[in-house]
């Protein structure tokens, strides 16, 4: 059980930063731009289904 939580502590804070890194590279991009975070709906959409697969994919690790 002690396994499972340090990978689940682990996996979290991964989590985290690579949504962080994500939040300022869309900063980034708007500051360069001049613009402001500006996301349409068929970006988000897309986003979320990209999301969903990756989440698939590590499911399904040493299914094999």
């Amino acid at each position: 059980m002690k396994n499972n939580n340090s990978l689940l502590a682990v996996s979290a804070i991964l989590g985290a930063f690579m949504g962080l890194a994500a939040g300022v590279l869309l900063l980034r991009r708007a500051e360069q731009r001049g613009s402001q975070v500006a996301i349409s709906g068929s970006e988000g959409l897309s986003i979320g289904l990209l999301a969903i697969g990756l989440l698939r994919q590590i499911a399904t690790l040493g299914d094999e």
